[in-house]
């Protein structure tokens, strides 16, 4: 039977055997040349080539880690001084020397060397076909540039295609020419400007050898330049506390592990892992601690991973996994257990010993699906699982999640709905409670789905937050709010309008910019715009919600805090916060005619809030009774079914229409001592 080779094993094999009879061509026919090596202008050539070979710029990119070296650019300038051998011999001894001193396996250093070998042999023998001088004359003038650039770009490309190819044979990557030219292209930014640099390398040794010092200046500037575009690149790819990937490298990776499993018929595994209690150690110990905590932990999960498997942070205390290549998917439990062992050994951070325990989900290509969106997906869902069960890992079943094919049609076409205006907004009024009058609205999405019909915010809002789509769902939803409380104002009718933001928009530091734009955009006076936080959101880390919230608030907005007495605050943490209006949780309003516990919490809230200079407003308001306790109780504001419900933004112009058109009535009704509530009773 014939062995199967791996792509990447042949190519290699290939790459080393063309190197090798490369070297012997162009050393064999110019090895007379060799002795140039002595002349000090090419000898310090050949030094500067081991140089930059010691001393490479390391690449990240969104496959894996590289270098790019500055030798090439000598390498070219001893061609075109010494010629094709003299070029062979310097740049073969720098690359493998170097190589050598760093420790490389002797698999690379073969590569190395032959892959320069072979760009060497392409560049020499395009430099026969030109008119450029020989060496040993003054080398070149004006008219041989065109040619020498020419010359340089062939070196660049064959080199630069041949280093491509083996990283991506080695990431499994399918469309190899477009991984090609995004390679080449980020290349040029550092090694072709330096090979570029050739000609006047020449001219100025020709010149004189002190000389060359003036050409430190641009390659210190070009070699800052490429410094600065990949520490750029790697930190849009990596988490900035444990230098893992982060999500959009994760997917990446996952979209090329199930790329190469289609061609190769080989199972990967996706795995989210979820640390248990992590937010109990950062209130104890304070968020210092838990980020330690967090990079140890990163620092274990690499460690009980293989070479091709990837670990990614995708925020807070989750974390990803992807296995590129399983024998079989059961293998995956396998290693789940090993990275859970892992986590339960001790930690011992600042002087304490913490235990921690975790929750591992899992999804297999292409047995649970083959998309990327998919997979994640059925691993969050196996993740739950895990955490209910009390298991510590899982693999995903349908059975887990009877609503999985609907979250998944969900998932999938929520970024067109928000482009296509899908999403719409409903309003529901917000009344004083002393007048009856109408005096703001609180903004409710709905996703009008062509198939599914109305779909609330309780199930598109998590699948936008885990798909990191509520940024843009948050934007699109300010823009629609606003705007239409610039068409109430044209039509004279004044209202202010309030967004919830969840917990990731709210932090979203990109908000503080994003809303003075949306004001001025509709030309809204910001006192119209409310912003709902729960307090859950506010304790999470109060000192950052606190610098959010002053951010928001110095452009002066109105901050409300929704559901309160359903988290862990109080109206003394509160006092410190920036916010205005504290919104009861109907749990309490609902029930309170009928609760003596329930009327002294709302008793004593809207009491509190008051002397904190706080105005009130009280959710699931749905009788009268309970709209004239909260009169006799002193609340601002009411919000419920007894007002309204929840209208589009027609609906809602035709009732306050019609409440505008007996107002005069029910003001004289008010006067004979009828109650100002009458004058939104019927509204539901």
């Amino acid at each position: 039977m014939l062995r199967r080779y791996h792509p990447l094993d042949l190519y290699v094999t290939l790459v080393v055997a063309t190197g090798a009879a490369c070297a012997v061509l162009v050393l064999g026919t110019g090895y007379e040349t060799l002795d140039q090596l002595l002349d000090p202008e090419l000898a310090l050539f050949a030094l500067c080539a081991l140089a930059g070979e010691l001393v490479p710029l390391k690449v990240h990119t969104r496959g894996s880690e590289g270098e790019v070296t500055t030798s090439t650019c000598f390498a070219l300038a001893l061609m075109l001084a010494g010629g094709p051998a003299v070029a062979m011999a310097g740049l073969l001894a720098a690359s493998i020397l170097a190589d050598t001193l760093n420790g490389k396996p002797i698999k690379k250093i073969a590569f190395n060397a032959a892959q320069y070998s072979v760009s060497v042999a392409a560049a020499s023998a395009l430099l026969t076909f030109t008119d450029v001088p020989e060496s040993g004359t003054l080398p070149f003038g004006p008219e041989d540039l065109v040619p020498i650039l020419g010359v340089a770009g062939s070196f660049f490309v064959v080199n630069s295609a041949l280093v491509s190819t083996v990283v991506a044979l080695a990431q499994g990557v399918i469309k190899l020419g477009r991984y090609l030219a995004n390679d080449l292209f980020f290349q040029a930014s550092t090694a072709g400007l330096l090979l570029g640099l050739s000609p006047v390398v020449v001219l100025a040794a020709e010149f004189s050898l002190p000389a060359l010092l003036l050409l430190l200046l641009p390659f210190l500037a070009v070699h800052r330049g490429g410094r600065a575009a990949i520490a750029k690149e790697h930190q849009s790819l990596h988490d900035a506390l444990t230098g893992l990937p982060n999500r959009t490298l994760f997917r990446d990776r996952i979209e090329q592990a199930i790329t190469a499993g289609r061609r190769s018929d080989v199972a990967s595994a996706v795995m989210l892992i979820d640390l248990d209690h992590f937010k109990e150690i950062n209130d104890t110990l304070g968020h210092h601690a838990g980020d330690r905590l967090l990079e140890e932990v990163a620092h274990r999960l690499q460690a009980s991973l293989g070479e091709n498997d990837t670990v990614a942070r995708l925020g807070g205390d989750e974390f990803g996994v992807l296995l590129p290549s399983l024998r079989r998917p059961g293998d995956a439990n396998v290693v789940a257990r090993q990275l859970l062992a892992g986590l339960r050994e001790p930690f011992s951070i600042e002087g304490l010993t913490l235990e921690v325990d975790a929750s591992i989900g899992m999804a297999c290509h292409p047995a649970h699906g083959t998309g990327v969106e998919t997979l994640i997906q059925r691993a969050d869902i196996a993740m739950y699982s895990a955490k209910e069960g009390g298991g510590g890992h899982a693999m995903f079943e349908p059975r887990l999640d009877r609503f999985s094919p609907r979250r998944l049609s969900l998932a999938g076409g929520l970024r067109q709905a928000i482009q296509n205006g899908e999403i719409t907004l409903f309003f529901q009024p917000k009344a004083e409670l002393d007048t009856g009058t109408v005096i703001g609205v609180e903004a409710l999405a709905r996703w009008e789905h062509p198939r599914l019909g109305l779909v609330g915010p309780t199930e598109f809002v998590p699948i936008a937050e885990q798909t990191g789509l509520i940024g843009p769902l948050t934007s699109y939803v300010l823009d629609a709010a606003l705007r239409q409380v610039r068409e109430w104002k044209d039509d004279g009718r004044e209202l202010s309008v309030a967004v919830n933001l969840s917990a990731r928009s709210f932090l979203d530091a990109q908000l503080a910019i994003e809303i003075p734009r949306l004001l001025s955009k509709h030309n809204v006076e910001a006192r119209l715009l409310e912003l709902e936080i729960t307090e859950s959101m506010l304790m999470l880390d109060p000192g950052r919600a606190q610098a959010v919230l002053e951010r928001l608030s110095r452009i002066g907005l109105t901050l409300s805090v929704d559901d309160f007495g359903t988290g862990y605050s109080s109206l003394a943490n509160l006092k410190r916060l920036p916010v205005d209006v504290i919104k009861i949780d109907k749990s309490f309003v609902m029930d309170m005619a009928i609760d003596a516990s329930d009327d002294a919490i709302v008793r004593s809230t809207i009491d509190l809030a008051h002397n904190l200079g706080l105005r009130v407003v009280a959710e699931g308001v749905e009788s009268r009774q309970s709209w004239t306790r909260l009169i006799e109780l002193g609340c601002d504001l009411a919000q419920g079914f007894y007002v309204s419900r929840p209208l589009p933004a027609p609906d809602l112009g035709r009732l306050l229409r019609e409440r505008a058109a007996a107002e005069a009535e029910q003001a004289v009704e008010a006067m004979l001592g009828t109650p100002p509530a009458l004058r939104v009773i019927g509204a539901s």
